[in-house]
């Protein structure tokens, strides 16, 4: 289930939108096609993004506007992706950063 704002009391009710699926970190969900990927994310309850290379700590949405790269992303096999400056499309395989290092310090 999503948390999304489908009829905005200023900016109308959402019609006419494509929905599509992308995974992260191997679990499927649902989005709108062009929208950022950090809204989609949002939608869909996910808060971290990414941990910290360093301390481990969980990282997320700050900013919103590419400016703070705490949002970085895989994207398809690419690292590094803001995701809220990324647009949405069918099939994307998103992934966390920073697990491996996280895992490696609990073990």
């Amino acid at each position: 289930m999503t948390e999304r704002i489908i009829d905005h009391p200023i900016l109308g009710k959402m019609e006419d939108v494509n929905h599509v699926t992308f995974s992260f970190n191997n679990r499927v969900y649902k989005g709108l096609e062009n929208e950022s990927l950090a809204a989609a994310l949002l939608a869909n309850g996910i808060r971290t993004l990414r941990y910290q290379e360093e301390s481990g700590s969980p990282r997320g949405i700050y900013c919103n506007i590419g400016h703070c790269y705490e949002c970085r992303v895989t994207v398809n096999g690419q690292p590094g992706i803001r995701a809220c400056i990324t647009p949405l499309k069918e099939g994307m395989t998103v992934e966390s950063s920073g697990q491996l290092k996280i895992k490696e310090k609990e073990v």
